[in-house]
């Protein structure tokens, strides 16, 4: 197998981005605002940045010596669909996760951190279409219990996807679950491994919707996601 490399500017996130998950952000960092423009300068095709999720909730920033200690080493290219420029020199941006990485080394020597990744393939799995049906079951029975836990009225749930990597990705953004199992989702070697770690998640938090009475809603669903 080919290792493709890149170089990607970085923007840390508290939360995961999965690959074909749309992500609006709010630029106005004087740090974040440079790099939109960098990119805003680049082809369509190349305007693209690296989203990390932070290991704890303090910036990079904060932190002395190496930024890498307090980032995961995998994360996921953000591709800018559209850039909206406020007058006071703010951004809104909408951006789609597109392919996983891992950092090789961060640079921190400019107004925002740079990194040379290693691009990861995303394989189905030997196993991918069986732990697909299960996943998608498990899925509908946690959303049954979430919408009840909500005393909101059951609802058909839209069609989700065949592909099971495209599949995997949109369970794991929906699911409403701690960092570090979000991230534990972003890090699997494939769709196999990604569904199976979810029929887990989602049968442990279906039972513990029977014993409390409420949680966020998931609003993901309505959101697209297309396979790259």
């Amino acid at each position: 197998m080919v290792t493709v490399t890149d170089r990607l500017p970085l923007f840390p996130l508290n939360s995961v981005l999965y690959p074909g998950l749309v992500l609006p952000l709010h630029i106005f960092e004087e740090r974040y605002r440079a790099l939109v423009r960098d990119l805003e300068a680049l082809p369509q095709a190349e305007q693209r940045f690296g989203v990390v999720a932070l290991r704890t909730g303090r910036e990079v920033g904060d932190i002395q010596g190496d930024p890498r200690a307090v980032l995961h080493q995998v994360g996921c290219t953000a591709e800018i669909a559209t850039i909206k420029t406020h007058e006071d020199g703010r951004y809104d941006l909408v951006a789609t996760g597109a392919t996983r990485f891992e950092l090789v080394s961060v640079d921190d020597s400019g107004p925002y951190l740079y990194a040379e990744v290693e691009y990861l393939a995303d394989p189905p799995g030997e196993r991918a279409d069986v732990l697909g049906l299960a996943a998608t079951r498990a899925f509908a029975e946690y959303q049954r219990r979430l919408l009840t836990a909500q005393q909101r009225t059951p609802m058909s749930l839209p069609e989700l996807p065949d592909d099971p990597v495209v599949l995997s990705y949109l369970v794991a953004a929906a699911v409403v679950l701690d960092p570090h199992d979000k991230q534990r989702l972003l890090e699997a070697e494939d769709a196999t491994a990604r569904l199976t770690a979810e029929v887990e998640l989602l049968r442990r938090e279906a039972a513990l919707l029977d014993h409390l009475p409420s949680l966020p809603a998931i609003e993901l669903l309505r959101q697209n996601i297309e396979p790259n």
